[in-house]
C-alpha cells in the first residue's frame, strides 16, 4: 500500500462509486492511507442519496462507469456536474472509454485495471486543482 500522507488529502473528501466490493475495498484503502477521506457507495443510487445530505463536504467522486441501478457512472456523472458542479469527477471503466465528449466537461478517465498508483495520482490531481 501507498501510505505517503499530506495536509491537503486530510481534508479533502472523496466519495467512491464502485458495485464490485473488492475493487471498492481497494481503492478505499489506498485512498484512505494516503489520507484522503472517503466515503463508500455501491450504486448510483446509494450515492445519490449520500449526495443530497452530504454535497457540501464531497470535493471529488470517483465512479465506476458499468454498474446496476438506475443509472451508470456516467449518467450520475453528468447528474453531479449539473446539481454539485464544484465536485471534481473521475470515472473508471474495463469495458469502455467514452468519448470526452460524452463525458462531463474538466473530468478525467481512468482505464481498468488500474493502478493504485495511477488512483492515487487521479485523486491527488483533483485535489491540487481545488
Amino acid at each position: 500500500m501507498i501510505q505517503e500522507t499530506s495536509a491537503p488529502a486530510a481534508r479533502f473528501v472523496v466519495l467512491l462509486v464502485e458495485d464490485e466490493p473488492l475493487i471498492r475495498m481497494m481503492a478505499a484503502d489506498v485512498l484512505t492511507d494516503a489520507g484522503f477521506v472517503v466515503m463508500e457507495s455501491e450504486h448510483a443510487d446509494a450515492a445519490l442519496a449520500m449526495l443530497q445530505n452530504e454535497a457540501e463536504n464531497v470535493h471529488a467522486m470517483f465512479t465506476d462507469i458499468q454498474m446496476p441501478g438506475s443509472m451508470d457512472g456516467l449518467r450520475l456523472a453528468h447528474h453531479t456536474r449539473r446539481h454539485w458542479p464544484w465536485i471534481a469527477l473521475m470515472l473508471a471503466s474495463g469495458r469502455s472509454r467514452p468519448e470526452e465528449v460524452e463525458m462531463p466537461e474538466g473530468s478525467r478517465f481512468l482505464s481498468k485495471p488500474y493502478s493504485p498508483t495511477h488512483l492515487l495520482q487521479g485523486v491527488r490531481e483533483m485535489a491540487a486543482a481545488v
